[in-house]
């Protein structure tokens, strides 16, 4: 068989494969905005962790128990910072409570400067780059997380 007739042969042959039909799935891809991962009475080291990351933008709320502002911001921040659109560089939000009547809580309260209760400091890249202290409004808190 000559060099002809064999890339005839093959070239016939590989016309016959690539004409037959070869059954394809199509797979949908569908991807969701990262949500806010909320750390709950978070120790020191979870602390840490959390404002060290580059990827969103993370919201530290100072609180304690017995605080009655305090429980009427928590649940607003919980809110707010499930929306991923809310930041204004795009970046989405944790948050990371923080108990100021726990141990750990206060050395970072004391490492923050926290004076008053709720003090809410947001961090990109583990440096604080806003804060305010006191209870606001949700549409203030709104406008707090939109201008990070």
């Amino acid at each position: 068989m000559s060099f002809n007739t064999s890339l005839r042969v093959f070239t016939s042959k590989s016309a016959t494969l690539s004409s037959a039909r070869i059954p394809t799935a199509i797979r949908a891809f569908h991807t969701t905005q990262r949500r806010a991962v909320i750390f709950q009475d978070a120790s020191k080291q979870v602390f840490e962790n959390a404002i060290a990351n580059k990827e969103k933008v993370v919201i530290a709320d100072f609180y304690a128990d017995w605080c009655g502002p305090c429980r009427l911001i928590s649940p607003t921040l919980k809110k707010l910072t499930e929306d991923p659109n809310k930041s204004g560089t795009g970046k989405p939000f944790d948050l990371v409570l923080v108990d100021t009547d726990s141990g750990d809580g206060q050395q970072l309260a004391q490492q923050y400067e926290v004076r008053a209760l709720p003090t809410v400091i947001a961090f990109r890249d583990g440096t604080p780059i806003s804060k305010f202290v006191g209870a606001l409004d949700q549409q203030s808190i709104k406008k707090f997380l939109e201008s990070l």
